[in-house]
């Protein structure tokens, strides 16, 4: 089987899981890194103006992001990973995700946060993006559970 684990961390966070990841699964791994980085000031959600503000509220805002590197069609299986923000993925998620035909791909979520769970996003995710297999998927404050991770592999619940 061949996974490959995406992210897109915008203060380090969630590099480390999806790194940690890709090494217990032996994956090929794929940062999505936006064109332009977030700034600390582009983050402030207290900031109505802030970019990353002003992208949530926008549904169809698409961050630009530098160019893919992996073609997904060459994999089984697509962990994506990013922290919550507002209750959802981050909008380069979907400008990542935008990029591919998903059709069938199994996809594998897995998020970080300061207090949200990660159902707002899936449930999110499997709204934009039918044709693929969009899993529960799995919030890793707290790192890597080899055996969850392993169950989620083998479709386990």
């Amino acid at each position: 089987m061949k996974i490959l684990v995406s992210y897109f961390s915008a203060s380090g966070v969630t590099k480390k899981v999806a790194l940690q990841l890709a090494n217990l699964l032996r994956a090929d791994l794929d940062e999505i890194r936006p064109i332009e980085k977030y700034s600390n000031e582009d983050l402030d959600w207290q900031n109505n103006h802030s970019r990353s503000s002003i992208e949530m509220k926008n549904e169809n805002s698409r961050p630009q992001i530098a160019k893919p590197i992996y073609d997904l069609s060459a994999y089984d299986v697509l962990f994506i990973g990013y922290p919550i923000w507002w209750y959802v993925e981050p909008r380069i998620i979907n400008t990542y995700l935008d990029s591919f035909n998903l059709e069938g791909k199994r996809i594998i979520p897995f998020a970080t946060s300061g207090g949200s769970s990660i159902g707002g996003s899936v449930k999110h995710l499997r709204s934009l993006y039918k044709t693929a297999k969009i899993e529960d998927g799995i919030l890793l404050n707290r790192g890597i559970n080899e055996t969850v991770i392993r169950k989620m592999i083998d479709g386990e619940k």
